[in-house]
């Protein structure tokens, strides 16, 4: 079939064949599909952690042992995610300066 006639796709798109399906997901920590584990030493502290995970709704396994070390880093790291830095716009050469002097932001801070 001539190119100059053709109107549409020549070739079928083939971009499902190349990229797949992907079977080997990451699965994130502290669902039902992969719950943390987490060591407390205490009645007390286990209920502390307890509530804590039902406020951010995180699937963990806790196990009170008072002869091994509190092993909290799984649920430290879920609750410390890291926060979006997010700057000031400078302003614009002619826009009064941030600073509230009055002037113009390139005679007085630029």
């Amino acid at each position: 079939m001539s190119k100059l006639f053709f109107k549409g796709r020549i070739d079928a798109r083939q971009n499902h064949v190349i990229s797949g399906y992907n079977v080997n997901r990451d699965v994130k920590a502290g669902t039902d599909e992969a719950p943390i584990n987490v060591v407390v030493s205490t009645d007390a502290r286990k209920t502390e952690i307890e509530t804590l995970l039902s406020e951010h709704s995180i699937v963990a396994h806790v196990v009170i042992d008072s002869k091994q070390p509190e092993n909290t880093i799984e649920l430290d790291t879920l609750l410390n995610k890291p926060k979006t830095i997010t700057y000031d716009k400078t302003p614009n050469r002619n826009e009064p300066c941030i600073c509230g002097s009055g002037k113009k932001y390139k005679k007085c801070c630029a």
